[in-house]
């Protein structure tokens, strides 16, 4: 991970609402039938549709996010579950981000 992947990561207005909205994701999301929204993470399929775009358009997102650490996936059965990391953040903000 270098300061480079977190700047693309949050500089784009639909992967700043996802890490919003994964912060709390019972305010967010509808109960899943699978997974718990916070233990868990909220599954892909309910991020995209909230975002209007599609799952393949999602993976991208996720991938930028995830590589940069600010989120973490799960897989359970055949879905893709994605909830911040907050530890990865905290440190973030302390360290490479402290200056910005």
């Amino acid at each position: 991970m270098q300061v480079a992947d977190i700047l693309k990561a949050l500089a784009n207005e639909r992967r700043l609402l996802i890490l919003d909205w994964l912060k709390d994701p019972r305010r967010h999301f509808p109960p899943q039938v699978d997974g718990d929204l916070v233990e868990d993470g909220v599954c892909a399929l309910l991020i995209a549709e909230k975002l209007g775009i599609t799952q393949a358009t999602l993976s991208e997102h996720m991938r930028v996010l995830t590589q940069a650490g600010l989120v973490q996936a799960k897989r359970i059965k055949q879905w893709t579950f994605y909830r911040r990391d907050e530890a990865r953040i905290a440190a973030l903000k302390a360290g490479p981000l402290a200056a910005l």
